[in-house]
Order: structure tokens, then sequence, then C-alpha cells
């Protein structure tokens, strides 16, 4: 399939809101903020700030490079730029990592869809006893889970088999505008709570770096690297529905923009409610689906129907980031097999489908240590999201950047930068030595800092 023939996004807002869909996810409003609150609040989103702009850009910039100039799925785009040399196999690299996230990714959005029920059945309503008890109840429930899972996974389907312009497209113009508002809802009520001066002073207070060390660095550099979906093979693919006219840099800001507003809107969210009921900023990963709820509860519980509405809200609003989000990990596989195998594109997305939810029963069985789903003494769920985000993504980031820096002909990365000239590409001299030179290091500190090496 040449350039000419293959699908394109019809939008320049269809580009930026599909691709800033794959960026924003589950990362922006689940671990950004607890990143936060256990690196410093206000220091730490200074320091993500930067980091986005000396790491996060230039890698979502080499994507865009690579799978414009390949047009094609992310493996053989990497081939096609490197004439078949060893270098393809970081771009089937990209595609493994985005099939393995996709199967436990969705067992995470599924646990969404259960919340949402929860909401509207009236279940989140208790002390913060019953909220780790739900939590632990129903993710290491036997079947629950798995069905959620799949229920996720057949909407991400139905999406997919649409098609680049009336399924990811469409979607996405329908998805982020309504997550948005959602949040903005969100904030707005969680902003209004007495005492929520405290939460947004935790944020925004940029004067106190008492507390900043090398670890908030080293997590702020995890945090850009990974809220910007670099290496899953989304931002390659997503680029290779770019018309030859798209300016790559400016998209690229333009999307870390919308990353970085819904990370720290996020955080616009939680931290208010969160200190208006004098509950710590630091709760870990556990934030969301158990100290959340109990905040809510506390915060507009004196007014029920308020506290159902709020708690209804923010869990459709994850779901949705998680579908933006799943939407594209699906999408990376399911043209790979159409293209490499001849696959129909429905044929492709129904195995992929199978595959992922496969994937996703096994991986929340193991949730239930009794099953015995174990592999080096981890659960598969464990195991999954240690393989693909502290191995297969660091890696697959770092080698992109050498292989574009240093290996790819500097011409062919002008062209592609200055759309062949079209573009002044003042700034190409700068990315190039950040692709060579910063963004290899940074994701090799944070490879290293998360293996516990230093």
């Amino acid at each position: 399939m040449s350039h000419n023939d293959r699908p394109k996004f019809g939008t320049k807002l269809g580009i930026i809101l599909a691709t800033a869909g794959s960026a924003v996810g589950l990362g922006n409003i689940w671990r950004f903020p607890y990143m936060t609150g256990t690196n410093g609040g206000a220091s730490f989103i200074l320091i993500y700030i930067i980091c986005v702009l000396l790491l996060g850009i230039p890698c979502m910039v080499s994507e865009f490079i690579i799978g414009r100039h390949g047009a094609s799925n992310t493996a053989r785009a990497y081939s096609r730029m490197s004439g078949g040399g060893l270098w393809k196999w970081v771009g089937v690299m990209g595609v493994l990592t985005g099939f393995l996230i996709t199967g436990y990714y969705a067992v995470v959005s599924g646990w969404c869809l259960q919340y949402i029920y929860g909401s509207v059945a009236g279940q989140l309503s208790g002390d913060a006893d019953y909220f780790s008890d739900y939590f632990s109840d129903f993710s290491t429930d036997a079947y629950k889970p798995i069905i959620w899972a799949v229920v996720f996974l057949v909407i991400t389907h139905f999406v997919i088999v649409r098609g680049v312009r009336n399924g990811i497209e469409k979607a996405s113009k329908l998805l982020m505008p309504a997550l948005f508002v959602l949040l903005l809802l969100l904030v707005g009520a969680s902003c209004s709570l007495p005492g929520a001066s405290k939460g947004i002073a935790f944020l925004f207070d940029f004067t106190r770096f008492d507390n900043t060390d090398g670890n908030v660095v080293l997590a702020a550099l995890g945090q850009s690297f990974y809220s910007m979906s670099i290496a899953m093979g989304c931002i390659c693919t997503y680029a290779s529905y770019f018309s030859r006219h798209t300016n790559l840099l400016r998209s690229a800001v333009q999307i870390s923009v919308i990353d970085c507003m819904v990370a720290i809107l996020a955080g616009l969210l939680i931290f208010p409610a969160a200190f208006s009921v004098g509950v710590n900023p630091d709760s870990g990963a556990k934030l969301v689906f158990i100290t959340l709820p109990n905040v809510f509860q506390q915060a507009f519980g004196g007014i029920p129907v308020v506290a159902f509405v709020v708690s209804l809200l923010f869990y459709a609003l994850l779901a949705l980031a998680a579908l933006t989000s799943l939407i594209s990990l699906h999408e990376v596989s399911t043209v790979f097999l159409q293209e490499e195998l001849k696959m129909s594109r429905a044929k492709a997305a129904t195995f992929v489908t199978v595959s992922c939810a496969i994937i996703g029963a096994f991986c929340s069985l193991s949730l239930a240590q009794e099953r015995g789903l174990m592999l080096f003494g981890m659960p598969l769920f464990e195991l999954f999201d240690f393989v693909t985000g502290q191995i297969f993504l660091p890696i697959g980031g770092m080698l992109t950047c050498v292989f574009l820096g240093w290996f790819v002909p500097r011409s062919i990365v002008r062209d592609e930068f200055t759309n062949w000239g079209t573009l002044k590409g003042s700034l190409f001299g700068v990315y190039l030595f950040l692709v060579r030179f910063v963004c290899p290091i940074c994701i090799l500190l944070v490879f290293l800092h998360q293996l516990g090496v230093f």
C-alpha cells in the first residue's frame, strides 16, 4: 500500500484529538495525581513540564517521522526506514508491547465500568475500610473483572472495525470533548469545597522545592515518558495516517499541551477534594479505586445526590480516558495483522479482541493468588505490567532515539521534520541534539532507576 493509498485522518482536528486520545489515558488521571502527591506537588509538576519539553516532545516527533515516512504498521515502518536491517525489530517490539498492554489494560479499564455500575447501584457508600474491601473483593473475583474487560474490548472492537476516519477519528471527536467537559465539571465541584484552597496551593506553590531530589526528577522523567504513550506503537501507527502537510512539531506540541492540561486538571479534581476532608495526597496507586470513593463520600455526602453524581461522572471520565487509549493500542496490533498477514480489517480486529480478552482473563485471574497464575514469583498481571512498562517501553524508546538520531540519514529526518522544505525548520538542530544526546540518556536513567540499579 503506497502513501497515497493509505487511509488518512480527514481533518487537522481529527489528527490532534485522535493522537491526544492515544496519549491521554489512565496515566493522566490515575498515575499523574498519585505521582504528584508522593513527589511534592508543585515542584514535581514544574519538573514534569520541563521533562515533557526535553523528552516527551522530541520522542513523539521521532515516532511521527518514522510512522509517516513508513506509511505502514509500526513494524514495517521501522523496516522501511532501516532498509530491512536489524532495526526493524524495534518496530516489532513496539507492536508486541502494544499487544501485551492491550490485554492487561483492558482489565484496569473494566474496573472503571464496575465502579460506574457501583455508583448507579448505590454500592459506593461506606467508610475507608469498606472501600478497601470493595476493591479487593471485586478485583480478585473470578468472573466480574473478566466480564467488564470483555465489554470494554468489545466497545473498542466496534470502533476499530469502522476504520480510520469513520471509526477512530469520529470516536475521538466525540470522546475527547466529552472527557474535557466531564473533567471541567468535576474540577469546578472539587474546587468549590471548603478547604479546597489548600489542595490548589499544594499543586501550584512553586516556591517550595525543599523536598526535591534526584528521585523526584527521575519520577518526573518517567511520568513524562509513559504519559505520552511513547514506544507502544500507538504514536507511530497514527502518524502513518498523517498527510504530508501535517506539521509534525506543531502537532506534537499541541498534543503535549492537551496531555499536560488533562493531567493538571486531574490534580485540580483530586487534591482540593482530598485536602477538604483531610486525606493525605500521597495515597499512592490505590488513590483512584480506594481513597477517592471515600473522599467523594465525605466531601459530598451531606447531599447524597451530589455524591452520587460526582462519583458517577468521575468513573465515567476514567472510562473515557481508558477507551481513547485502548482504541489506539488495539489499532497497533490490528493494522499489523491486516498488512503483514493480508487479513481483512474485521478479521484482524476480531483476532486482536479475542486474543486480548484471553490475556486479560488470565491477568485478572492471577490477582486471586490462590489460582496459581504466577510466573517468576509474580502474578501475570504484575508481570505483564513490569515487562512492558519497565523493560520494553524504555528500551524501545531509547533505541528509537538512537536509530533516528544516529543511523537514519540526516537528510531524511530533516525532510520529514520540515515537510520537504515547506516549513522553516529553525528548531531542527535543537530537536536533533535532544534526540541524539538528551533523550537516550534520560530514558536510560529512568530505566536503571526503575530496575533499582541506583
